[in-house]
């Protein structure tokens, strides 16, 4: 496994593991929430550009990927609020 793959999933068990304490000891709080979402969408963005190899896709692709995240993730914290 290359060394960039092994540092993107050092990042994503960090990640993980932020939002399961954040998620344990913050709970019911809205802002939280959204950085939960938020988080979840970065490690998407990680999972998606370097193990599914977008970040060698026809640029269309990487614009609509980010572009549904982002709506999809607005859209949520939109109904939680």
């Amino acid at each position: 496994m290359k060394l960039t793959h092994q540092k993107t999933l050092i990042w994503l068990y960090i990640l993980t593991l932020s939002t399961a304490l954040i998620s344990r000891f913050f709970y019911g709080w809205s802002f939280f929430v959204v950085l939960i979402l938020g988080l979840s969408a970065f490690k998407f963005m990680l999972v998606a550009f370097q193990f599914m190899e977008m970040k060698k896709a026809h640029s269309f692709w990487k614009f609509f990927i980010v572009f549904y995240l982002f709506i999809f993730v607005s859209v949520i914290s939109f109904i939680l609020k």
